[in-house]
């Protein structure tokens, strides 16, 4: 598993093969590589191919006749989602969710800023601090290495309504560094509204000049 999709170790973990196991199935193979390439499509602002890739990784993973592992595969798109906040109910995972494990069901909450102390024990173990109501959300994202994994948790603080100024600025330098055009520009427009709330004329003409050099998506 790579290593930005490491937040999606609950998600995606059947869908690779180590240590002294048998060659991974076929099915495998091929949904853990179309789920990698949907992700970084969408992030990077391509809506058709992330779409297209979303729909091979599923037909790879229905193959199974298993709905657990379907709402794997839901729960990494709408993880994506969170970090590009387009915070629409997570529908994928819900229409599976009673076939779903408890893990899978709490990272679900998660993503959805649901979370509770109990449900973090049950979370990959970067997102544990934030379903736990950590004392200093700010330490805790910016402890975290991978970038997708740090936009995630953003996403979910921000919908918990505690995202701080410095959340924000660490999520808007992590989508900016890695290019990934669609959480740059919803992070970059909340870090915006906050600026034209405080009534910061300067800043807001700054963020606006960044989110303009950002490349249309495309839908």
């Amino acid at each position: 598993m790579t290593t930005r999709l490491h937040l999606m170790a609950v998600a995606v973990s059947v869908l690779t093969a180590c240590g002294n196991t048998p060659p991974a199935p076929d099915w495998q193979m091929n949904a853990k590589a179309s789920a990698e390439r949907a992700t970084q499509a969408w992030l990077s602002g391509d809506q058709r191919v992330a779409a297209a890739e979303f729909a091979r990784a599923r037909r790879e993973v229905a193959s199974t006749g298993q709905p657990a592992l379907l709402a794997r595969v839901e729960l990494l798109r709408c993880a994506g989602r969170v970090a590009a906040l387009d915070l629409e109910p997570c529908r994928g995972f819900d229409a599976l969710a009673a076939d779903a494990a408890p893990a899978e069901q709490a990272y679900a909450r998660y993503l959805a800023g649901r979370s509770t102390a109990a449900d973090a024990a049950l979370l990959p173990e970067v997102h544990r601090p934030f379903a736990a109501g950590s004392a200093s959300p700010d330490a805790a994202l910016a402890a975290i290495a991978d970038p997708l994994s740090r936009l995630v948790a953003a996403g979910a603080l921000l919908q918990r309504s505690q995202v701080t100024p410095g959340a924000i600025t660490l999520a808007v330098d992590s989508a900016s560094a890695q290019g990934w055009r669609r959480p740059l520009l919803a992070w970059l427009k909340v870090q915006q509204a906050r600026a034209q709330a405080g009534g910061a004329a300067d800043e807001v003409a700054r963020i606006q000049r960044r989110m303009d050099l950002v490349a249309p998506i495309k839908h």
